[in-house]
């Protein structure tokens, strides 16, 4: 097999526009494309230089709005990135940021409830 990486996350999210300006305003990500579908739309945002990008979709059943747990999205400078995010109003689950062996995180949800983690790995 010669997979090369992850292409694209789906998120499940409720309302598409309040998910892309919160992927996009509050987290920086680009937004790659929003373009009609014949059943909807194909909201697709990606961190700035990403391989993997994420779709914001609203159409399976399957996965209801608010049901991904533990996207893990990479920081080189948590303490900025938390303080920065707090600012624009994102409230984390817990107090500080939390110390593992293999580095630091904390633990956010987007306004659907889908749980997302920001961490920086220790080297």
């Amino acid at each position: 097999m010669s997979v090369t990486h992850a292409q694209i996350v789906s998120v499940p999210v409720g309302d598409q526009d309040r998910a892309r300006d919160f992927y996009v305003d509050v987290l920086g990500f680009d937004l790659v494309r929003d373009n009609p579908m014949p059943d909807g739309r194909w909201v697709q945002v990606a961190p700035r230089g990403a391989v993997t990008t994420l779709t914001l979709v609203t159409w399976f059943d399957s996965m209801p709005a608010g049901s991904l747990r533990g996207l893990v999205l990479e920081s080189d400078d948590l303490d900025a990135d938390v303080a920065r995010l707090r600012e624009r109003g994102v409230a984390f689950a817990e107090d500080s940021v939390q110390v593992v062996p293999w580095g630091r995180y904390v633990t956010f949800a987007d306004p659907d409830g889908n749980g997302l983690v920001l961490q920086e790995t220790r080297v």
